[in-house]
């Protein structure tokens, strides 16, 4: 009688398995999302901190999109904005959010998860 996949045990993941998990693959594309609330100074800086940033740490492997908050402000529930400016990363998972206008580069990488280049 073979056992049913349910009825197998299972080992726990050791932390080496648990990190390599949630590591992202080197190439794959990094879908980034922008909140912001029209062309406020701190809303103009988010976006060029984060362009900075992506240039430096993942380049030619992001996608920025732009959400205004003005004229879309019912975009801001799909993914729960609170605060403005807000970074959604949406791929690699697990979504990640940081609120900000990003000028903290450390901070960023280590909330976005992303390694130093």
């Amino acid at each position: 009688m073979k056992k049913s996949e349910k009825n197998r045990e299972t080992r726990p993941l050791s932390l080496q398995e648990i990190k390599e998990k949630n590591e992202p693959v080197p190439n794959e594309v990094w879908q980034l999302r922008l909140y912001v609330a029209g062309q406020t100074p701190r809303s103009v800086t988010a976006f060029a901190n984060l362009k900075r940033l992506c240039e430096d740490h993942l380049a030619g492997r992001y996608e920025i999109e732009v959400v205004d908050l003005v004229k879309h402000p019912q975009l801001a529930a799909g993914d729960q904005i609170l605060a403005i400016p807000t970074l959604v990363r949406k791929l690699p998972q697990p979504l990640r959010k940081i609120v900000g206008d990003l000028r903290d580069t450390e901070k960023a990488l280590v909330g976005l998860q992303i390694r130093p280049a």
